[in-house]
């Protein structure tokens, strides 16, 4: 296949960077992920994973986990059904 085609993108320094790291971690350049994920949409003609827009209640959720605020810790499934009452 002949690559002649140039594909540019802009994100914040950030994000790049973190990204850069963890693809390099895995052998990958930028480049090479864009490339592979491009390849998988032509082909499937569909997004590689799922794309979901969590809903209000859940974006809350997910923010107080991230500061570690309401999350419950279970030793085993016994436990868990006995703190959710079930």
């Amino acid at each position: 296949m002949k690559v002649d085609s140039v594909v540019r993108a802009r994100v914040d320094a950030a994000t790049k960077d973190d990204a850069t790291k963890a693809l390099a971690a895995m052998g990958l350049s930028v480049s090479d992920y864009i490339r592979m994920a491009l390849v998988r949409v032509a082909r499937d003609k569909a997004i590689p994973f799922p794309v979901k827009v969590p809903n209000p209640t859940t974006v809350e959720a997910m923010e107080k986990t991230a500061r570690g605020e309401d999350v419950h810790k279970a030793k085993d499934a016994g436990d868990l059904f006995k703190q959710l009452g079930i």
